[in-house]
């Protein structure tokens, strides 16, 4: 499976944006990670395949709402609210594994399958 993630862009703190991951193939659970110069890559959100199991990292809980389009094979993620530490390279990520469950993966070793990251940079 190949992920290609797009959406990301140069905006204002308060703007919004809406990140996309479009991939190749049939995908089950999908994440969505940051990586901002000088940190470690962070989980932020992650879905199941039926999209109804969701889960956030707590500091984007209530501006960041993830979601699928199955018949598209693709993940979104909308962010709202943009703050100055959101800044970071965000990826999107796939587990290879067939999996209807509820459970979502927070660590990047359980995903098999990145797209090639989305810049975003807010200014304040």
């Amino acid at each position: 499976v190949q992920l290609q993630a797009s959406g990301g862009g140069l905006v204002q703190a308060g703007d919004s944006l809406r990140l996309s991951c479009a991939a190749s193939g049939r995908t089950y659970i999908m994440g969505w990670f940051r990586q901002a110069p000088g940190k470690e890559r962070e989980f932020v959100s992650g879905i199941n395949r039926s999209g109804a199991s969701t889960s956030y990292v707590d500091s984007v809980k209530g501006r960041f709402t993830i979601s699928r389009d199955n018949a598209k094979d693709t993940v979104y993620l909308q962010i709202n609210n943009l703050k100055s530490e959101d800044t970071a390279v965000y990826y999107c990520a796939a587990d290879r594994r067939i999996d209807y469950g509820t459970s979502i993966y927070s660590s990047a070793e359980s995903y098999d399958y990145w797209g090639q990251g989305t810049q975003v940079t807010v200014s304040s």
